[in-house]
Protein backbone atom coordinates (compact mmCIF):
# COMPACT_ATOMS: atom_id res chain seq x y z
CA UNK A 1 0.00 0.00 0.00
CA UNK A 2 1.34 3.19 -1.16
CA UNK A 3 1.06 6.11 1.86
CA UNK A 4 -0.13 9.66 0.85
CA UNK A 5 1.74 12.92 0.99
CA UNK A 6 1.19 15.02 3.82
CA UNK A 7 0.64 18.36 2.02
CA UNK A 8 0.33 21.26 4.91
CA UNK A 9 -1.50 24.72 3.71
CA UNK A 10 -1.50 27.74 5.91
CA UNK A 11 -3.11 31.23 5.81
CA UNK A 12 -0.67 34.21 7.07
CA UNK A 13 -2.73 36.99 8.61
CA UNK A 14 -4.47 35.93 11.68
CA UNK A 15 -2.92 32.21 11.65
CA UNK A 16 0.76 32.72 11.62
CA UNK A 17 0.63 36.61 12.58
CA UNK A 18 -1.25 38.84 15.33
CA UNK A 19 -1.99 41.53 13.38
CA UNK A 20 -3.17 41.94 9.50
CA UNK A 21 0.27 42.60 7.21
CA UNK A 22 -1.76 44.32 4.62
CA UNK A 23 -2.56 47.08 7.29
CA UNK A 24 0.62 47.19 9.07
CA UNK A 25 2.50 47.66 5.54
CA UNK A 26 0.44 50.42 5.06
CA UNK A 27 1.18 52.26 8.00
CA UNK A 28 4.84 51.11 8.36
CA UNK A 29 5.10 52.89 4.61
CA UNK A 30 2.72 55.55 4.73
CA UNK A 31 3.55 56.97 8.41
CA UNK A 32 0.08 57.30 10.51
CA UNK A 33 -1.33 60.38 9.30
CA UNK A 34 -1.27 59.08 6.06
CA UNK A 35 -2.96 55.92 6.88
CA UNK A 36 -5.64 57.11 9.15
CA UNK A 37 -6.68 60.29 5.88
CA UNK A 38 -6.58 56.73 3.52
CA UNK A 39 -9.03 54.98 6.00
CA UNK A 40 -11.37 57.63 6.24
CA UNK A 41 -11.64 58.49 2.82
CA UNK A 42 -12.86 54.61 2.22
CA UNK A 43 -14.85 54.47 5.04
CA UNK A 44 -18.12 53.72 3.13
CA UNK A 45 -16.44 51.43 1.26
CA UNK A 46 -14.60 49.42 3.80
CA UNK A 47 -18.34 49.55 5.89
CA UNK A 48 -20.15 48.07 2.73
CA UNK A 49 -17.68 45.41 2.50
CA UNK A 50 -18.11 44.66 6.23
CA UNK A 51 -21.95 44.23 5.19
CA UNK A 52 -20.90 42.00 2.51
CA UNK A 53 -22.77 44.66 -0.20
CA UNK A 54 -19.45 45.07 -1.31
CA UNK A 55 -16.63 42.72 -2.49
CA UNK A 56 -13.60 42.30 -0.55
CA UNK A 57 -11.36 42.15 -3.20
CA UNK A 58 -12.33 45.25 -4.48
CA UNK A 59 -12.26 46.90 -1.29
CA UNK A 60 -8.66 45.62 -0.71
CA UNK A 61 -8.04 46.90 -4.32
CA UNK A 62 -9.31 50.41 -3.57
CA UNK A 63 -7.20 51.08 -0.94
CA UNK A 64 -4.00 49.34 -2.58
CA UNK A 65 -4.49 52.42 -5.43
CA UNK A 66 -4.71 54.80 -3.40
CA UNK A 67 -1.65 54.13 -1.55
CA UNK A 68 0.57 52.69 -4.14
CA UNK A 69 -0.30 53.21 -7.52
CA UNK A 70 2.65 55.19 -9.06
CA UNK A 71 5.34 53.70 -7.19
CA UNK A 72 8.23 52.42 -8.62
CA UNK A 73 8.62 48.52 -8.45
CA UNK A 74 11.79 49.07 -6.58
CA UNK A 75 11.26 51.06 -4.19
CA UNK A 76 7.74 48.74 -3.32
CA UNK A 77 9.44 45.41 -3.57
CA UNK A 78 12.20 46.97 -1.12
CA UNK A 79 9.88 48.19 1.40
CA UNK A 80 7.94 44.82 0.99
CA UNK A 81 11.64 43.24 1.99
CA UNK A 82 12.33 45.60 4.50
CA UNK A 83 8.75 45.30 6.06
CA UNK A 84 9.28 41.32 6.13
CA UNK A 85 11.45 41.91 9.26
CA UNK A 86 9.36 43.29 11.33
CA UNK A 87 6.90 40.88 10.60
CA UNK A 88 8.53 38.38 13.41
CA UNK A 89 7.19 41.18 16.05
CA UNK A 90 3.65 40.35 14.96
CA UNK A 91 3.87 36.73 15.03
CA UNK A 92 1.36 34.17 16.87
CA UNK A 93 2.79 31.57 19.06
CA UNK A 94 0.53 28.83 18.57
CA UNK A 95 0.64 29.09 14.35
CA UNK A 96 4.24 29.05 14.89
CA UNK A 97 4.12 26.12 16.79
CA UNK A 98 1.90 24.27 14.12
CA UNK A 99 4.21 25.55 11.41
CA UNK A 100 7.21 23.98 12.87
CA UNK A 101 5.61 20.67 13.12
CA UNK A 102 4.39 20.79 9.59
CA UNK A 103 8.02 21.48 8.47
CA UNK A 104 9.05 18.44 10.01
CA UNK A 105 6.45 16.49 9.31
CA UNK A 106 4.70 17.08 6.11
CA UNK A 107 6.09 16.84 3.02
CA UNK A 108 5.40 20.23 1.45
CA UNK A 109 4.35 22.98 3.45
CA UNK A 110 2.48 26.31 1.90
CA UNK A 111 1.69 29.68 3.15
CA UNK A 112 -1.80 30.65 0.90
CA UNK A 113 -3.02 33.98 2.01
CA UNK A 114 -5.01 37.08 0.96
CA UNK A 115 -1.24 38.77 1.55
CA UNK A 116 1.14 41.01 -1.22
CA UNK A 117 4.12 38.89 -2.32
CA UNK A 118 6.60 41.50 -2.15
CA UNK A 119 6.79 40.62 2.01
CA UNK A 120 4.88 37.55 2.07
CA UNK A 121 7.79 35.55 0.14
CA UNK A 122 10.41 36.65 2.13
CA UNK A 123 9.35 36.17 5.48
CA UNK A 124 8.53 32.56 4.32
CA UNK A 125 11.64 31.89 2.88
CA UNK A 126 13.38 33.29 6.06
CA UNK A 127 11.24 30.58 8.25
CA UNK A 128 12.08 27.53 5.98
CA UNK A 129 9.01 27.84 3.51
CA UNK A 130 9.57 27.97 -0.06
CA UNK A 131 6.79 27.48 -1.41
CA UNK A 132 4.24 30.87 -1.48
CA UNK A 133 0.73 31.32 -3.20
CA UNK A 134 -0.15 35.16 -3.05
CA UNK A 135 -1.95 38.10 -4.06
CA UNK A 136 0.14 39.76 -6.78
CA UNK A 137 0.75 43.30 -7.97
CA UNK A 138 -0.29 44.71 -11.48
CA UNK A 139 3.10 46.33 -12.91
CA UNK A 140 3.53 48.42 -16.03
CA UNK A 141 6.65 50.23 -17.66
CA UNK A 142 8.61 49.83 -14.17
CA UNK A 143 5.44 51.19 -11.77
CA UNK A 144 2.45 49.83 -9.69
CA UNK A 145 -1.01 50.18 -11.36
CA UNK A 146 -2.50 49.96 -8.71
CA UNK A 147 -4.00 47.09 -9.25
CA UNK A 148 -3.68 43.27 -8.51
CA UNK A 149 -2.65 40.91 -11.46
CA UNK A 150 -4.11 37.72 -9.48
CA UNK A 151 -7.13 37.42 -7.94
CA UNK A 152 -7.30 38.39 -4.00
CA UNK A 153 -6.15 35.11 -2.53
CA UNK A 154 -9.25 34.98 -0.23
CA UNK A 155 -12.02 32.77 0.42
CA UNK A 156 -12.58 29.98 -2.69
CA UNK A 157 -9.94 31.60 -4.78
CA UNK A 158 -7.38 30.33 -2.37
CA UNK A 159 -8.53 26.30 -3.13
CA UNK A 160 -8.40 27.20 -6.71
CA UNK A 161 -4.74 28.83 -6.28
CA UNK A 162 -3.85 25.51 -4.21
CA UNK A 163 -5.74 23.16 -6.92
CA UNK A 164 -3.29 25.14 -9.38
CA UNK A 165 -0.40 23.90 -7.87
CA UNK A 166 -1.33 20.69 -6.26
CA UNK A 167 -4.44 19.39 -8.42
CA UNK A 168 -4.03 15.79 -7.96
CA UNK A 169 -6.17 15.60 -4.66
CA UNK A 170 -6.19 12.10 -4.65
CA UNK A 171 -2.26 12.01 -4.16
CA UNK A 172 -2.42 13.68 -0.95
CA UNK A 173 -3.82 14.32 2.52
CA UNK A 174 -4.30 17.50 3.34
CA UNK A 175 -3.93 19.10 6.38
CA UNK A 176 -4.76 23.51 6.51
CA UNK A 177 -4.74 25.96 9.26
CA UNK A 178 -6.46 29.00 9.23
CA UNK A 179 -8.46 31.80 11.51
CA UNK A 180 -11.25 33.08 10.14
CA UNK A 181 -14.27 33.12 7.29
CA UNK A 182 -11.98 33.58 4.54
CA UNK A 183 -10.32 30.33 4.93
CA UNK A 184 -13.83 28.78 5.22
CA UNK A 185 -13.41 26.84 1.74
CA UNK A 186 -9.95 25.98 2.43
CA UNK A 187 -10.66 24.55 5.66
CA UNK A 188 -13.69 22.65 4.14
CA UNK A 189 -11.50 20.85 0.91
CA UNK A 190 -9.04 20.02 3.92
CA UNK A 191 -8.78 15.87 5.13
CA UNK A 192 -8.43 17.85 8.44
CA UNK A 193 -9.42 21.80 8.94
CA UNK A 194 -7.67 23.47 11.84
CA UNK A 195 -8.91 26.53 13.38
CA UNK A 196 -5.91 28.53 15.04
CA UNK A 197 -6.97 30.78 17.80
Amino acid sequence: MTHKRRVAVFDFDGTLTRKDTFLEFIRFTQGRFRFWTGFIIHAPVLILMKLHIYANWKAKQQVFTFFFKGWDYTRFEKAGKAFSLVIDNMRKLQGMELLQQELKESNDVYVVSASIEEWLSPWCLSHGIKQVVSTQVEVKNGKLTGKFLTKNCYGKEKVARLIEVEPCRDDYVLYAYGDSQGDAEMLQFADFGIMVK
